[in-house]
């Protein structure tokens, strides 16, 4: 297993942690050059009742108050799912140097569908990334031993009792 699966193994425990919470499914932490987890975040949508707390926007919070820009440009992000366009609004503006998630949007959409209650945002980070004026790395989807990594593995069963069907990248 490479770090970045290691580590994104780690923000998929970070979901499902976020599940047992009785928020929704997804995870983010924050690692330096040497795979070294800094910081975690999980989201919190439905416990803080804040449509803005997505794991990486909750960690990118977390961050800003602890690491200078310099800083923050050598660690990279990893996401148990594709940054949503507001979570990769957030990773831009702390600079924050590199992405690497599991599940892409794509495939998370394909699973979720159109739904009037979540008006989805199809919009990759890396398009999001592209209209900035500085360049962020992102990797991913990345592969669990040459698979991709299937929606199961990243949000456990779309419906719980407690925290309802995931209905976006973040939602």
């Amino acid at each position: 297993m490479t770090v970045h699966q290691e580590l994104l193994a780690r923000a998929i425990d970070i979901a499902r942690q976020a599940r047992v919470n009785g928020n929704h499914p997804f995870g983010a932490l924050l690692a330096d050059a040497d795979g070294g987890v800094v910081l975690t975040a999980e989201n919190t949508v439905a416990t803080e009742s804040d449509p803005t707390g997505h794991a990486e926007t909750n960690l990118v919070r977390l961050a800003g108050r602890g690491y200078s820009a310099t800083e923050l440009a050598a660690l990279t992000l990893y996401s148990s799912a594709e940054p949503c366009a507001m979570c990769s609004g957030a990773i831009y503006w702390s600079g924050i140097g590199a992405v690497v998630y599991a599940l892409a949007e794509t495939a998370l959409y394909e699973i979720i569908g159109d739904d009037p209650k979540n008006p989805t945002l199809v919009l990759p980070c890396r398009t999001v990334f592209a209209a900035g004026q500085r360049p962020i790395t992102v990797r991913g989807p990345v592969r669990d031993r040459g698979r991709r990594p299937g929606a199961r593995r990243v949000l456990g069963p779309l419906r719980s009792r407690s925290a309802g069907a995931a209905t976006s990248s973040q939602m």
